[in-house]
């Protein structure tokens, strides 16, 4: 006999374990179903930025609605995650792209968003006294920050069951259908029903879509991660580059975590990657050139998580366009730790409600269906 719930979600990192805290905060019970174990993945393997800066205009509501939510973690989920909040800063690396950077900081005040702030190359030393004397500026987003990766997703797992949310790990969805009212999701464990699903499944998510007539163009993805040997203290602001691919970061202990994009070649099937060691070249010469500090390094240890991918590099967020009682909430394009908290609580709204307060335009799936003729 199948096991019931009030929703049942499919996935366990860090954006289905918060939607499973938010839904039981609103008195439902939710049962998590995760392959492997909450935070395996992307969620939490990440570089851990919490960043509003540099996002795409249609995520910008979801990630301001996070961050508030990131400024009280430890209130929601009884860990500070390691949350500091020193701030984002993109570097420019010449007088051209600060051009550019200023274009957008621009059209984003037009907007009302106020976040990102152009600074010049006086600013950007006193953030960033270690930054090579060739950058003219950047831009600084000052409440952003980083977090840790799989303490927060572990957080968000833990409160989620202390509130009543169910989590059911080592367990792989294989089929879903309709069972009168309800969504029947066949499971390597047997059989569940509720009367809605939320597809959170990341990398696998376009399997789940697929069930409902819904296929979607997800490219697997892992992108690579390098931390270095303990460095004295030179660093505080999360640094990212955009026209190199760099994200760049001096954890409390004095290692340095050094990201960006270059990516592995992932295996879903067996949860494996194979790291480019020729791209991770790349991202330490990078850092060589930016960071005059970072010259006596030696790299420790190096990583990827696999994750989901979309051809315009934003998330699919909100109902299913083919299926009532389905949520999608997946395809985070390797930028979606910081949206996870405030993602979950507008997808319990939605699932609770039917509709939500926080703007989630132009993130359906209804973007990538095929126009019959």
């Amino acid at each position: 006999m199948a096991r019931t719930a009030d929703v049942v979600i499919i996935g366990g990192g860090i954006h289905g374990c918060s939607t499973a805290l938010h839904l039981a905060l609103r008195g439902l019970k939710p049962i998590l179903i995760e392959k492997d174990y909450a935070g395996r993945h992307a969620s939490g393997v990440n570089a851990g930025g919490v960043r509003q800066l540099a996002r795409d205009i249609h995520e910008i509501p979801l990630s301001i609605s996070s961050m508030d939510i990131w400024e009280r973690i430890e209130e929601l989920v009884g860990d500070d995650c390691g949350f500091d909040a020193h701030g984002t800063v993109l570097v420019a690396e010449s007088e051209s792209e600060l051009a550019g950077f200023r274009e957008r900081v621009d059209d984003l005040n037009l907007r009302g968003f106020g976040h990102e702030e152009l600074i010049d190359g006086a600013e950007l030393r006193r953030l960033v006294p270690a930054v090579s004397e060739h950058c003219p500026g950047g831009v600084v987003s000052r409440r952003d920050g980083a977090a840790d990766p799989f303490r927060t997703t572990q957080a968000f797992r833990r409160r989620a069951v202390e509130k009543g949310a169910e989590v059911i790990e080592g367990v792989t969805v294989t089929g879903l259908s309709r069972s009168g009212a309800n969504w029947r999701v066949e499971t390597s464990a047997g059989d569940f029903e509720a009367p809605k699903i939320v597809n959170a499944a990341g990398a696998w998510a376009d399997r789940i879509a697929a069930m409902l007539g819904e296929p979607v163009p997800l490219t697997v993805v892992a992108p690579m991660l390098m931390v270095t040997s303990r460095l004295p203290a030179f660093i505080k602001p999360v640094v990212i580059l955009r026209g190199r691919k760099l994200s760049f970061k001096q954890l409390g202990n004095g290692t340095v975590v050094i990201g960006g994009g270059h990516l592995s070649t992932p295996y879903r099937d067996s949860n494996e990657t194979v790291l480019d060691w020729e791209k991770l070249a790349i991202s330490a010469r990078t850092v060589w050139e930016l960071f005059p500090a970072m010259h006596e390094a030696t790299i420790v240890r190096a990583w990827a998580g696999i994750e989901a991918y979309m051809p315009d590099g934003i998330p699919v967020v909100g109902k299913s366009s083919t299926s009532d009682g389905i949520f999608h909430q997946f395809g985070f394009s390797t930028h979606g730790f910081q949206l996870g908290p405030g993602t979950g609580a507008m997808m319990a709204e939605l699932v609770a409600t039917g509709s939500t307060n926080t703007p989630i335009d132009g993130l359906g799936i209804e973007r990538f269906q095929v126009k019959q003729k």
